[in-house]
């Protein structure tokens, strides 16, 4: 989760008084906002919903361990999809289904005519290890580890738990709400489940607001969207061997420059831009002049100016390298090129802090006793946002760490766990009957 740089605080700072991070001398008194969330907290319905969830926990912490154990290695997603979609249908949802790029959905019937406009509540269903990894849960007291057991596998769990609360305490919304696993949030997958969802799904048209729920701690609100791009470059030569060929052109050499002036790049800090050179691979032996490399980068900003910038500067380098290293060495056998292609691309931009998506859900953080923490990163909200259609990312509730590690945890303490869930609901409430 990314602090609010300068320019983002500015807009920020156009929330209500009661946001928590205005000037201390503010006026006190209540927002609409907290006047809404307030009046859904004291209602019979929502009081019914968190006592469902508090008798009915365990079943959210068995869903979470169930759920975990299945590997969803990014585009293998198919086994815990059909499992999440068999729940969805066993809660009666309407058109339970699962699209063609995998994401798996149903609908949950307001009162307002058929066909009208659409409030999405989302988890993703991939994590990012890949196919063989360990994922059984390993449980000690009220922590769980295993990889991906907190990103994202308990914000489904959460999810499935509200639509159970929702049926129990028999409310009804205005809207209909789309409750949807979806595919590819994770690294290559770049956003893709998403991206269906808004560019091709069948209720692309309808779609009012949205809300990820993507790790655990229920103070945050991603409202910002950090943009990134993403290529795997592969440099190609003659190759030949270590001795009798030496001299000739190397791929590796030029790689290297490439990584090499690439992290002398300097960045601003805000808006914050950042960029990896990450992941490499390729070569013939170890006594061979390799005939082709490669490496992957990943770069992101708050700025859709400077990751353009930064974009150009990457390309102009890789250039660069590869003419030097046909400068310097032999190309009787052959010249070092350079194939770059793009492996990711997600959009930047921000809902604006004065929306109501914003506004509601950070009463539903005051209304549970939390500061709200706003701010940006990069999540599945971030293609809705590039759209202009309002969406936030929020937290599941409780704690949690070390996020794409093999040691992932979070700590499913009862009431930690149910006031966080409590900001979830509460939000998805006061977006579907507004």
């Amino acid at each position: 989760m990314l602090r609010l740089s300068r320019y983002a605080l500015a807009a920020v700072l156009t929330l209500t008084p009661a946001a928590g991070v205005l000037a201390a001398d503010a006026p006190a008194r209540p927002a609409a906002a907290d006047r809404t969330l307030q009046s859904i907290r004291a209602g019979a319905g929502f009081k019914a919903a968190m006592a469902y969830l508090d008798q009915t926990y365990d079943r959210v912490v068995d869903e979470t361990i169930e759920l975990t154990e299945i590997p969803a290695p990014p585009f293998k997603e198919k086994a815990r999809g059909e499992a999440y979609m068999a729940k969805l249908k066993a809660l009666g949802l309407t058109d339970v289904e699962m699209d063609a790029e995998g994401n798996v959905m149903g609908l949950r019937r307001g009162t307002g005519p058929a066909g009208g406009p659409v409030v999405v509540f989302a988890a993703h269903l991939d994590t990012v290890f890949p196919a063989g990894t360990d994922v059984k849960v390993r449980r000690e007291g009220t922590k769980l580890m295993a990889p991906g057991v907190g990103d994202d596998t308990h914000s489904l769990a959460v999810e499935l738990a509200y639509i159970r609360a929702l049926d129990a305490a028999k409310i009804r919304t205005k809207k209909d709400i789309l409750f949807v696993g979806n595919v590819g949030e994770e690294g290559p997958g770049d956003l893709r489940g998403v991206r269906y969802l808004f560019g091709k799904g069948k209720y692309k048209d309808r779609i009012s607001a949205f809300f990820s729920m993507d790790g655990t701690a229920a103070d945050r609100i991603t409202y910002g969207a950090v943009g990134s791009r993403r290529y795997r470059v592969t440099f190609k030569g003659p190759g030949g061997h270590s001795y009798g060929a030496f001299g000739l052109v190397n791929p590796m050499a030029a790689m290297g420059t490439t990584v090499v002036e690439m992290n002398r790049i300097k960045t601003p800090s805000d808006p914050k831009t950042t960029y990896m050179t990450s992941v490499v691979g390729g070569g013939t032996s170890v006594n061979s002049i390799p005939n082709a490399v490669w490496l992957e980068v990943d770069m992101r900003s708050e700025s859709a100016a400077e990751l353009a910038k930064l974009d150009a500067k990457f390309l102009a380098i890789v250039k660069d390298a590869v003419d030097a290293e046909n400068t310097a060495r032999s190309t009787r056998a052959g010249r070092i090129s350079a194939d770059v292609k793009q492996i990711g691309d997600r959009p930047t931009g921000a809902t604006s802090p004065d929306a109501p998506i914003v506004q509601l859900t950070a009463a539903a953080v005051r209304a549970a006793g939390y500061r709200p923490e706003l701010g940006a990163s990069s999540t599945d909200s971030n293609i809705p946002i590039s759209l202009g259609i309002p969406a936030v990312t929020i937290g599941s509730g409780g704690t949690g760490g070390r996020a794409h590690s093999l040691d992932e945890w979070i700590d499913v303490s009862k009431p930690e766990n149910l006031r966080g869930m409590g900001v979830g609901l509460s939000a998805l409430l006061a977006m579907a009957d507004g």
